[in-house]
């Protein structure tokens, strides 16, 4: 499944400049010239999705304990914002849904990570559920992508028609047939590992490669040129305006 691929996608948005995986953030990406972001879902306590990263809300908002235990009528009584700024005071966590009406609206596209859990097959159903429902139809499907094969698996059962992304870590030595059991169209790399022969071995089946998370211009373009299709960062403008530069 081929995708048309950007060279930058907004990590959580833009998360340098406005809390992550909130509407600001994806708003302010958008501001910077980014085309697709990214962000992560999980399910609410009673089965709502919930665009948020940590398993806890200590972080990235005003509430205690584990996220996905609470409600969503809970979880949207929080602050979300307060912790990065004063100027996004009450800002709220947001619903799959609600992200992408405003993606729409901006028309932007996006990754959704499904984060794993004890709830990896539930999550994944309601996730390519609700994005069947949501994503607008005259617009190309979004990648979904997870580390966890179970949600990907889940993901390719669910809703074929959206391509998949293998989140992975290091290199593991079973990837290319953990790829190819998903059909996945991108494998989603770390930074840390991102080499110029790890790229080409990644590139040699035809996958779409992108690299997480890239917040050095310079990095960047450097990944760009060994043949990575994007980065994932939390400063899409300042990697925009490098790669504008040329690699």
């Amino acid at each position: 499944m081929k995708l048309d691929l950007p060279q930058v996608i907004g990590h959580r948005g833009a998360a340098l400049a406005a809390p992550e995986n909130t509407l600001e953030s994806f708003r302010e990406a958008h501001r910077q010239g980014a085309r697709w972001v990214e962000f992560d879902v999980g399910l609410t306590a009673d089965d709502q999705i919930l665009v948020m990263h940590d398993d806890t809300l200590d972080r990235t908002t005003n509430g205690k304990g584990p996220a996905h235990a609470q409600t969503l009528a809970a979880l949207k009584q929080l602050d979300a914002g307060f912790w990065f700024g004063k100027q996004f005071t009450g800002i709220k966590l947001p619903t799959l849904a609600e992200t992408v009406a405003l993606l729409a609206e901006l028309d932007m596209m996006c990754n959704v990570e499904i984060k794993g859990s004890s709830r990896n097959a539930e999550t994944t159903k309601a996730v390519m559920t609700e994005l069947r429902r949501t994503w607008p139809a005259d617009k190309p499907k979004p990648l979904v992508s997870s580390f966890e094969i179970e949600c990907l698996r889940g993901a390719q059962a669910e809703a074929p028609e959206f391509p998949r992304g293998y989140l992975i870590g290091g290199r593991p030595l079973d990837w290319l047939a953990q790829a190819r059991s998903i059909a996945a169209a991108t494998i989603n790399i770390d930074n840390d590992h991102a080499t110029q022969p790890w790229m080409a071995e990644l590139k040699q089946p035809g996958y779409g490669v992108l690299v997480w998370t890239v917040n050095a211009p310079e990095r960047a373009a450097r990944l760009i040129e060994w043949g990575a299709d994007g980065v994932f960062t939390d400063a899409p403008g300042a990697v925009l305006a490098r790669l504008a530069k040329g690699v």
